[in-house]
């Protein structure tokens, strides 16, 4: 393991470990999705069983060195959309337990934290790409 895989890896656990409550209770998380007021009923369901696994898969494979520039893109993706639903309930004054890591809808959270958290977290998966592109030249 080089120097260059420590922020991939570490990126990785991340999304493994903030995946594991979301997998193991997803009725609980699909009531955090419902609390942020952004999607339709329709999709609560769908999106509380789906969004963790992916989060599982890419971390995983990110941890593992497969498919690094997929898995990378995929998290930047999410953590855009993380970011910007924060911030629309942030500028709506709906604070909501965040469901990052815990599927415990009763804490709320420091949503200026948890987006300068995804925020690092979105430089961190900008580093591991372009690590990974260094390393193919």
């Amino acid at each position: 393991m080089s120097f260059r895989s420590l922020p991939r890896i570490f990126l990785g656990l991340v999304f493994i470990v903030a995946s594991l409550d979301k997998i193991i209770d997803p009725l609980a998380f699909a009531e955090i999705i419902k609390n942020y007021q952004l999607l339709p009923e329709i999709m609560i369901g769908p999106v509380a069983f789906f969004l963790p696994w992916l989060e599982f898969v890419c971390g995983a494979m990110l941890v593992c060195g497969v498919f690094i520039d997929a898995a990378a893109v995929i998290l930047v993706t999410m953590l855009l959309v993380f970011i910007a639903a924060l911030s629309a309930n942030l500028y709506r004054g709906i604070d909501v337990a965040c469901g990052c890591f815990s599927t415990d809808a009763s804490t709320a959270s420091n949503m200026q934290m948890t987006i300068l958290r995804d925020v690092v977290l979105l430089m961190l998966a900008g580093l591991s790409l372009k690590l990974r592109k260094s390393d193919i030249i």
